[in-house]
């Protein structure tokens, strides 16, 4: 029980993260579940194998309390921290003239301050225990501008901070790794996009990059369904 590693996952309440956290649990790892929605996870938890594998957190990722109670929470419950998962966020419509100004405000606080306020709160401690492994969310949105799209901005701004993390640690034994999904068929879309990839397709590339041998450092995926072409 003891040895078996610890992984944190934000938005871990659907989708990919909830996707990641059965992977997770089936490679012997303890998850740590963090999200807004309490009952998501508490059941997700209970699912996956209850407080021996699977603890639930509330954190909004957008405030920094809730950040720090995350990660002391973590340490209390499993005496270590291993991978941290910053897998948080949501879209927009395309459009300059599309969604309200709160709508773009709260995704840009909670895809890029969210994900930054994820990095600061680990870092400490990985650097202390002189390892671990950041996994961030970005998108193949991260890579190319899509026209009209704020939320494109949003995950270049997060492959901005993967590479600028990579670069900052580069003298110690933390791993990031950027995850660059396609079209993924998750709670994302109102309407279920054709063709696209299942959360576990993202899951399965967490799960790769996280159990590589200590001197590989997988530094991105970038995964699109086999139609998908840009």
């Amino acid at each position: 029980m003891a040895d078996e590693p610890v992984l944190v996952i934000t938005g871990a309440s659907t989708g990919i993260g909830a996707a990641t956290a059965h992977r997770a649990v089936e490679f012997g790892y303890r998850v740590v579940l963090a999200a807004r929605t309490e009952e998501k996870l508490e059941s997700l938890a209970e699912e996956l194998g209850g407080e021996e594998k699977a603890i639930a957190v509330r954190c909004d990722v957008t405030n920094w309390d809730d950040h720090q109670a995350l990660i002391t929470t973590t340490l209390d419950r499993f005496n270590s921290l291993d991978a941290y998962f910053a897998n948080a966020g949501f879209g927009a419509k395309r459009g300059f003239l599309e969604e309200s100004v709160e709508h773009w405000k709260s995704m840009i606080d909670t895809n890029v301050l969210g994900t930054a306020l994820s990095i600061r709160s680990a870092l400490g401690h990985f650097k202390r225990r002189g390892g671990g492994h950041f996994i961030l969310t970005s998108s193949v949105a991260g890579r190319r501008t899509l026209p009209g799209s704020l939320y494109s901005a949003t995950k270049h701004a997060v492959t901005a901070m993967g590479e600028a993390l990579r670069a900052e640690i580069a003298d110690t034994d933390v791993k990031v790794t950027l995850i660059e999904p396609g079209m993924v068929d998750t709670p994302f879309f109102e309407d279920r996009p054709a063709n696209a990839l299942e959360a576990d397709d993202i899951a399965r590339a967490v799960m790769f990059a996280l159990t590589q041998p200590p001197h590989v450092d997988v530094n991105e995926i970038l995964i699109r369904p086999i139609h998908q072409p840009t």
